[in-house]
C-alpha cells in the first residue's frame, strides 16, 4: 500500500467538491472554539479548507480507508493541536474514540456529551481510490477487481475470492441480476450476467479489465460516450462497501452528536444517494429534531464543473439541529 506520493500530486488527485457551497453553510461560533467532524476525510481537501479558513476551528477526521489516515497522520501535522484522525467508519463512531483526542479530552464543551457544531459527509469513491489501479474501482485501467475502501476488511491470498471478485465469481445468476437492477440502476443485465457466468466456468475473473472488457463486448461498445461498465461497476462497489447502508444506519446516529444549531451537511454523487439523504433529513424533521436549511439540493455552478468534471453529479443537502 503506497502512500510515498506527494502532497502536491495529491492535491491534484482530488479537488474537494462544492467547497465553497460547504464553507458557507458550516456553522462555527465566532469567538471561542468549535468543532467540527470530517466523516469521509479522504485526502482532506473539505478539511484542510476548512481548518485554513477557521482558526477556531478544532477537527475530528474518519475514514474507512487506512491509505486516507495514514495521509492525514503524515501530511496533517501542522494542524496537529487542531486535527486528530481515526480510522473508522462514520456509523460506528463512539464516544470513547473522540475521547482519545487530546483536544477534546479535557475540553470543558464537549465533556461527557461530546457535541460538534457541524458535521460533513462526502459520500462515495475518493479522486486518488479512483486513480490507482490497484485499488479496482476504474474500469479505465486494469488492477485487481478488489473495491473495498477498507482493505483490512476480508483478506485474502486469492485475488478471485476478494471484494467485488468473489461477489462476481460465486453469486448466483438472480442475485447478480438483482444487484445490477437494483443498485447499478441497470435495465437489462442479463446478457451481462450470462456472460458472466459462462466466462466463469473456464477461468474466474479477478482484474477490472476481465470484468469490463466481457461488459464491453457484450455490449457492443465502441468506445463513444459512457463506459458501459460504468453502472456494473457502481453496483459492485456499493455492494462491497455496504455503503447504502451506511448512510442509512451512519447518518441518524450522526445527528446525536450535533449540538443545538449544529449542522449536518451531506454530498451525495448519485440518485440511490441522495434519496435516502433526503428521505432521512426528512424524517428528522418529521420528528422535531430540526430543519432541512435546503429546500432545494445544492449543485455545483458551471464553473466547478468545467474545472473538476467529477463534481458534475454532485449534491448538497445540509439539516440543522435544533434542540429548544
Amino acid at each position: 500500500m503506497n502512500i510515498g506520493i506527494d502532497i502536491k500530486k495529491q492535491k491534484e488527485l482530488h479537488q474537494p467538491v462544492l467547497l465553497q457551497e460547504v464553507l458557507s453553510y458550516l456553522y462555527v461560533k465566532e469567538n471561542e472554539d468549535s468543532y467540527v467532524l470530517d466523516g469521509t476525510f479522504g485526502r482532506g481537501g473539505h478539511a484542510r479548507a476548512i481548518l485554513e479558513k477557521f482558526p477556531q476551528v478544532k477537527l475530528v477526521a474518519l475514514d474507512r480507508d487506512e491509505e486516507a489516515v495514514r495521509y492525514g497522520k503524515m501530511y496533517f501535522q501542522n494542524f496537529k493541536d487542531r486535527f486528530f484522525m481515526i480510522h473508522k467508519k462514520f456509523s460506528e463512531l463512539s464516544r470513547d474514540d473522540l475521547l482519545l483526542s487530546p483536544f477534546l479530552e479535557n475540553s470543558s464543551g464537549m465533556d461527557k456529551e461530546i457535541y460538534f457544531q457541524s458535521i460533513l459527509i462526502d459520500l462515495g469513491v475518493s479522486s486518488p481510490q479512483l486513480d490507482q489501479a490497484e485499488r479496482g474501482f476504474s474500469f479505465y485501467q486494469d488492477g485487481p477487481l478488489d473495491m473495498r475502501m477498507d482493505r483490512s476488511e476480508g483478506e485474502s491470498l486469492d485475488p478471485t475470492e476478494v471484494g467485488a471478485a468473489k461477489i462476481i465469481n460465486t453469486w448466483s445468476k438472480s442475485g447478480l441480476i438483482k444487484l445490477f437492477k437494483e443498485l447499478g440502476e441497470v435495465r437489462r443485465p442479463e446478457r451481462v450476467v450470462d456472460a458472466i457466468l459462462n466466462q466463469r466456468k473456464t477461468r474466474r475473473f479477478s482484474t477490472t479489465g476481465q470484468l469490463a472488457g466481457l461488459i464491453a463486448r457484450v455490449q457492443g461498445w465502441r468506445q463513444k460516450g459512457k463506459h458501459p461498465a460504468t453502472q456494473f461497476f457502481l453496483a459492485l462497489r456499493l455492494q462491497v462497501n455496504q455503503e447504502l447502508q451506511e448512510i442509512q444506519q451512519g447518518l441518524p446516529h450522526l445527528v446525536s452528536f450535533l449540538g443545538d444549531q449544529g449542522r449536518l451537511l451531506v454530498i451525495s454523487f448519485h440518485s440511490l444517494e441522495d434519496r435516502i439523504v433526503k428521505y432521512l433529513f426528512k424524517e428528522f424533521e418529521e420528528k422535531g429534531l430540526g430543519k432541512v436549511l435546503t429546500k432545494k439540493v445544492v449543485k455545483p455552478k458551471w464553473e466547478e464543473k468545467k474545472k473538476n468534471p467529477r463534481a458534475r453529479s454532485a449534491y448538497l443537502r445540509v439539516f440543522e439541529r435544533r434542540k429548544t
